[in-house]
């Protein structure tokens, strides 16, 4: 098919109008919470004892009245058929994540978010016990640690080198050591990594999901800045494989992934934070600041079960990336697996520009040691 060289009126109309209604929708900011140095202090002070009572900041809105606007849009009259089912499936997943943002911090927050990512099962719990079981590596040099600042320099000389447009805050209360939402890249100011997990750290938030923001941010249309329903699934896949191909994933990184199933597992199970903790402070000897970030992580929101993904995303994505040939039409914008096909017949009609940037990762893969690719291809 001839490709096309304008977006018809009304489909840029349609475009705008979902993105107003649901582009300021960000659950990670949502359900960071604003008290979090307060209560992991206050719970180390009881002992592990009380368990963490965590409040957000989330702006309130109307769910009700932003579904049906969403329901409302007129997708019918999207001519191509792809096209109509990438508008139609990415308001259904809205309407999900609507319900998850607009629930922070109340019971009802785990049952949305059960919804939207769902739970781990069988597979993944053997995923993580293949790799908790794994000889741990070497121990880091603590001397080459690096903090925030540092952090913050070596993503700057990152973006630089690649040319990526981004702005960077320092931030006080994050769980995450780093976090992209929209080009704005933050860095907890508490973070300290070891070297190698710096270069984990670039290749992962600023090669994929600033990457994947600024492909997104070029595209004729807004629906891939929105994304694909689940495309956390691939973002963090794509993200770990970065690492991965970048030749800094390493053993210890691959037992928190694993370790965040346990906890989201955990979660479900027992709901209650100090039971989380102490399941990993003592079946797996974690350090207990590494045991709250973890168990956080699970918690945080009133229950996200999101962080199982990472582990499952890896085993998609790199079976998709030694198989599928437009593998990379995953970075034109927050892109699922499930539609990678999709979007790439819409790249062919003209409607989705093929990805400006390259992971470097993808583009320059580094030679991955024979250890590293069994554990790897190990992961089902």
């Amino acid at each position: 098919m001839e490709k096309l060289t304008n977006i018809p009126k009304n489909l840029q109309l349609l475009d705008q109008q979902l993105f107003e209604q649901v582009g300021n929708i960000d659950i990670l900011t949502a359900i960071t919470p604003t008290n979090l140095k307060e209560q992991r202090a206050r719970f180390f002070e009881s002992r592990f004892s009380s368990n963490p009572e965590f409040s957000y900041n989330v702006e309130d809105i109307n769910a009700f009245q932003k579904k049906r606007t969403l329901y409302s849009l007129e997708i019918e009259q999207i001519a191509d058929d792809d096209l109509r089912e990438l508008y139609a499936s990415v308001i259904e997943s809205y309407v999900d994540k609507v319900d998850q943002y607009s629930s922070t911090g109340t019971p009802e927050f785990l049952y949305n978010s059960l919804r939207y990512f769902g739970e781990p099962h069988l597979k993944d719990m053997r995923n993580a016990q293949f790799i908790l079981h794994l000889p741990d590596d070497e121990v880091p040099d603590s001397s080459s640690q690096v903090d925030a600042e540092q952090i913050v320099s070596a993503m700057h000389a990152f973006a630089q080198q690649h040319g990526y447009e981004y702005q960077i805050q320092l931030e006080d209360s994050m769980i995450a050591n780093a976090l992209v939402s929209g080009n704005i890249v933050k860095i907890n100011r508490n973070a300290k990594i070891s070297s190698i997990d710096l270069t984990a750290l670039l290749h992962h938030e600023l090669g994929v999901h600033l990457v994947t923001t600024l492909n997104a941010r070029s595209q004729p249309l807004k629906i891939l800045s929105l994304g694909s329903p689940v495309n956390t699934r691939a973002q963090e896949g794509l993200a770990i494989l970065a690492e991965y191909l970048s030749g800094s994933l390493t053993v210890s990184r691959l037992k928190t992934l694993a370790l965040r199933v346990m906890a989201v597992d955990s979660m479900l199970k027992e709901k209650d934070f100090k039971q989380t903790f102490m399941m990993l402070k003592e079946d797996y000897k974690v350090a207990d600041e590494r045991a709250f970030t973890i168990t956080a992580r699970a918690y945080r929101g009133g229950g996200f079960t999101k962080d199982y993904l990472y582990l499952q995303g890896l085993s998609q994505i790199l079976n998709a990336y030694e198989t599928h040939e437009s593998f990379n039409n995953l970075l034109c914008g927050k892109v699922s697996l499930e539609q990678l096909d999709l979007v790439s017949r819409l790249v062919a009609k003209g409607y989705v520009a093929a990805p400006c940037f390259i992971s470097p990762a993808l583009a320059n893969s580094n030679k991955i040691d024979s250890l590293h690719q069994f554990i790897a291809h190990a992961i089902k």
